[in-house]
């Protein structure tokens, strides 16, 4: 019984081992050595901070232990002050905007525990995992963005100052953007102006203005000419003008005319009562109080008789299957003029009046409303000589750039400078008082489009 009381009592071997470590570490401390067991380990401190004379002193105002990142952060900023290469505020003293509110005695951390990660962005740490490594980079990067409060504060380096005075000393500097005028401020309490949806107009009429368009159909019309129907259209300008209608009423006249003998072969004979019965359907479409059909009839000096016109409209109305909804050059006049300079009544003036100059011209027929009115603007700029000829505000409405613009630019020009003497009802009513008498200015010259 003894002798298995003694097997019991008996150390075992890793007892054994754990005594002999133990027995070492009192020899090595009855020795003066360094103690074997080594406690946790806190901030190692591997940067230098005494490599400055005076060593690193805390900005005012920040109260916190001075960590791996902190440090290194600090000490960039005592050499670049040391070598006064460009004297400026410490990123650290700048990032603190309010001094540092008391912590209470018992919030202080211990030196051997390690600082938390979630301090706030004025003590000097970052939300972001990588925010301390991002602060300590100094003159690395050219800025950088400082979270407070949930917003970004921009905060610059030594770098971008200095990048900044050199781009300044080459003339480098970044040109502002060019402004786009709101053309639609003064007409916020105009009802009238649909301010709210003008753009989601002009977005649609962009958009259907690639629909029901005329084509090239002189080569389909035997006995016609683009001659003849120059003269239909000056014709049916002048009967626009003694009718006193609505220029809307002018626009879709043509387009039906251009249309219908897009559709069907027209005989010499019958092309003026197509244009009658095309003004007539645009007038019942867009006038209030429309002229009757005895009205055409006498302006035609009796040519055509009430049947015969009758007929020619509904054979207008089947062919082109009632759709009278298009968007026509005039709509785009009337909101590029505005944004070419609605103060202007002179330049206004010149912008319909080279509008109605494309309407003679069939080499326009095929032509996209919005680039016509675009050209007609562009040669009214260029005959009063304006500058810039084509602004950022015509490039936004208009969606073109002078380059999109020139052979139609070359069309108007030339129709200017070499007019038709058979055609004169344009250039007589606006070269009355109350167009502004713009057709007599000279007219601009081919080589300043090239």
């Amino acid at each position: 019984m003894a002798a298995r009381n003694h097997r019991a009592a008996a150390p075992q071997p890793a007892n054994r081992g754990a005594a002999r470590i133990a027995g070492k570490q009192k020899d090595a401390a009855a020795a003066g050595r360094p103690n074997a067991t080594r406690p946790a380990l806190g901030d190692i401190g591997n940067v230098a901070l005494d490599v400055l004379d005076g060593g690193i002193k805390l900005p005012e105002g920040i109260h916190r232990p001075i960590t791996r990142s902190f440090g290194a952060q600090l000490l960039k900023e005592a050499l670049a002050n040391k070598n006064a290469v460009a004297p400026a505020q410490p990123v650290a003293a700048r990032a603190v905007t309010k001094p540092a509110r008391k912590v209470p005695a018992k919030n202080i951390p211990r030196p051997e525990q390690a600082p938390k990660e979630n301090r706030k962005p004025s003590e000097g740490g970052a939300k972001h995992p990588e925010g301390n490594r991002k602060l300590s980079e100094g003159a690395a990067g050219s800025s950088r963005f400082v979270q407070k409060d949930g917003r970004k504060k921009h905060v610059y380096t030594l770098s971008t100052v200095l990048s900044a005075r050199s781009k300044a000393a080459r003339g480098l500097t970044e040109k502002p953007k060019p402004l786009i005028e709101d053309i639609d401020k003064f007409d916020g309490d105009n009802q009238l102006a649909l301010v709210d949806y003008v753009e989601d107009i002009y977005t649609f009429y962009k958009t259907t203005q690639h629909e029901s368009r005329p084509i090239d159909y002189m080569g389909n019309q035997p006995e016609l000419t683009s001659k003849m129907r120059a003269i239909l259209t000056d014709w049916l300008i002048e009967s626009h003008q003694r009718f006193d209608l609505m220029p809307e009423t002018l626009y879709l006249t043509i387009y039906i005319v251009d249309r219908y003998l897009s559709l069907q072969p027209v005989p010499k004979r019958e092309l003026q009562l197509v244009g009658m019965a095309a003004m007539l359907i645009a007038c019942k479409y867009e006038e209030i109080w429309a002229p009757e059909v005895n009205d055409f009839i006498q302006i035609s000096d009796c040519a055509f008789s009430r049947h015969q016109i009758l007929v020619a409209e509904k054979a207008i109305l089947n062919s082109m299957q009632w759709n009278l909804t298009v968007p026509t050059p005039y709509h785009f006049l009337l909101r590029f003029a505005k944004a070419a300079g609605s103060a202007d009544e002179q330049l206004e003036h010149m912008i319909y009046f080279f509008g109605e100059l494309a309407l003679l011209d069939y080499r326009m027929v095929t032509t996209y409303p919005s680039t016509v009115a675009a050209c007609a603007v562009y040669i009214a700029r260029l005959t009063l000589r304006k500058s810039p000829l084509w602004t950022e505000t015509l490039k936004h409405h208009t969606g073109l750039h002078e380059r999109q613009l020139m052979e139609g630019a070359r069309i108007l020009v030339s129709c200017h400078a070499a007019p038709d003497a058979q055609l004169k009802t344009v250039y007589e009513k606006y070269a009355a008082e109350k167009f502004g008498r713009v057709a007599l200015h000279p007219p601009a010259a081919l080589r300043d489009l090239f």
